[in-house]
């Protein structure tokens, strides 16, 4: 549905050369309303005027020509008197015309003193509507339980305030929402005054804050016994009461209704929505957002005054630091230090086939990568054109299961190495592969992670279960020696019975 227009050049006249006097016209007239004169003649416009404030000479035919142009703007209408007496034909001219606000006239004024008004307001968060608006709802739900045709007058003007308070509870809090928001940008450039401001805005919210929960929730409980009373039957109740005068046209009471249907639901999805998320708890969280964020500014200006020195006097001292650099090179070193501007590790480059190289390995251990000759000039790895075919990976899958393949047939023949066969002295090894070395030590480390028997035997398993260690400590305290192509090892001499727990060949056993 299409947002309504506003008549075109309603507010043209706060726009023109002249918008000074017409707008002193307008609350000239407005001011008539208020003491419930419904129309005004020539001379009285000229009164009223200065009344609002407007002391400006102002000529007769200039003040003929605005009364026209209010009236061609349909802002004004012009009646004839015809119940009065007139001595003179110019008497007869001057206050036979009465001019009065149309109703176009009416909601343009009411439009100007509206803006004006909000322009010059600042939004509150108070506590003390939600209380007013518990009340009245908690008083309509007694009202509706008694059925008294002289209770619909009370209803009618409950009701009126019920929505009173609606409406300033939505414009105070959209009011106040954007300069909370315009205060959370604004760097202001007296530093104590802005940090007074935003530390006594910080306590406004925490307290707004305290109880905010049990208050909404006394207004959801209240606004669900009235809609079990029936919101329609309120309504018609409150219609009943308000004595609405006739009118010409349409039956007025359907957009009395209407009205009082449209506040209802916005009454609705501020505290029980249907669905989603009451727009009351979203309130509580902009104000503790709010919160967050003005407290992280505080301590920002806290920091700000403590530093000895802004960032302009740090970079002049390092601009000495450098002009005074001994060598180039002490230049460089200081660059690096100051501004951690290192050389380029493309990090984020990877192998082709990333498998084989742990995450843990050294980059000095690991295959070269590969850096595009377009990630200098444009930042990027490569470059960006149609996409490309499919790629073939049956070569790669290939090489992995060579790998695969080759590595098992390396563990095994490690394993069967191994294999003793029944009790044997660890020195009895002798020389050995690095790799055969660290196998065997870790089947010995699993053997003394477990608790000995009486007799001094550990025992343990592999993680697959095929191969079981069983060690026992040296009796006479030898010491065994192993070598490798990378150095030596020495530590107690073992006897130790490594063997499969099914069927392979295996080293013949010694004397122990």
């Amino acid at each position: 549905m299409a947002p309504p227009r506003v008549p075109e050049g309603m507010f043209q006249f706060t726009a023109t050369e002249r918008g000074d006097l017409y707008t002193a016209i307008m609350y000239a007239f407005g001011e008539a309303n208020e003491r419930l004169e419904t129309s005004l003649t020539f001379d009285q416009v000229r009164e009223r005027l200065r009344a609002v404030g407007f002391y400006t000479p102002v000529q007769d035919d200039e003040l003929t020509r605005a009364l026209g142009q209010l009236t061609k703007w349909k802002l004004l209408d012009i009646v004839q008197n015809h119940a009065g007496n007139y001595a003179t034909a110019e008497e007869y001219e001057r206050k036979n015309l009465q001019y009065l606000l149309t109703r176009r006239g009416e909601a343009a004024f009411a439009g100007v003193q509206h803006a004006l008004a909000l322009l010059s307001s600042s939004g509150a968060l108070q506590t003390a509507v939600l209380d007013a608006i518990a009340d009245r709802l908690g008083e309509l739900g007694e009202l509706l339980k008694d059925d008294d045709p002289a209770v619909n007058r009370r209803i009618f003007t409950t009701l009126q305030e019920l929505e009173g308070h609606l409406d300033a509870l939505r414009n105070n809090t959209k009011s106040f929402n954007g300069e909370l928001q315009r205060l959370m940008r604004v760097e202001g450039a007296d530093l104590t005054t802005f940090n007074d401001v935003k530390s006594a805005t910080v306590a406004y919210l925490q307290e707004f804050v305290t109880n905010l929960d049990v208050r909404a929730d006394t207004i959801a409980a209240a606004l669900e016994a009235v809609q079990e009373r029936g919101v329609s039957v309120l309504h018609d109740r409150a219609l009943a009461g308000a004595d609405l005068p006739p009118m010409q046209g349409a039956d007025p009471a359907i957009a009395w209704l209407s009205a009082r249907r449209a506040k209802w639901e916005g009454l609705v999805l501020w505290f029980r929505p249907e669905e989603g998320v009451p727009r009351v708890r979203q309130l509580h969280d902009v104000a503790r957002r709010a919160i967050v964020s003005l407290l992280q500014v505080l301590d920002r200006i806290t920091e700000s005054r403590r530093r000895s020195s802004s960032a302009a006097s740090d970079f002049r001292v390092l601009a000495r630091w450098f002009a005074n650099a001994p060598t180039e090179e002490d230049a460089h070193r200081l660059w690096g230090t100051a501004f951690g501007l290192t050389s380029a590790r493309h990090a984020h480059l990877a192998h082709a086939d990333a498998e084989p190289f742990p995450t843990t390995a050294s980059w000095a251990d690991t295959s070269p990568v590969e850096v595009s000759a377009l990630l200098r000039t444009s930042g990027r790895t490569e470059h960006v054109a149609r996409t490309g075919k499919v790629r073939d990976v049956a070569a790669l899958r290939a090489e992995r299961r060579e790998r695969a393949r080759r590595e098992r047939a390396e563990l095994e023949a490690a394993w069967q190495w191994l294999a003793t066969g029944g009790p044997l002295r660890l020195s009895s090894f002798g020389r050995l592969e690095h790799d055969t070395l660290r196998r065997l030590l870790s089947l010995i480390g699993q053997a003394l992670s477990m608790r000995p028997e009486a007799d001094g035997e550990r025992r343990a398993l592999t993680t697959d279960g095929r191969i079981e260690v069983r060690l026992w400590p040296p009796a006479d305290g030898r010491t065994a020696e192993l070598w490798t192509p990378r150095g030596r090892f020495r530590g107690p001499d073992y006897l130790v019975d490594i063997r499969f727990l099914t069927a392979a060949p295996s080293r013949r056993a010694s004397g122990a």
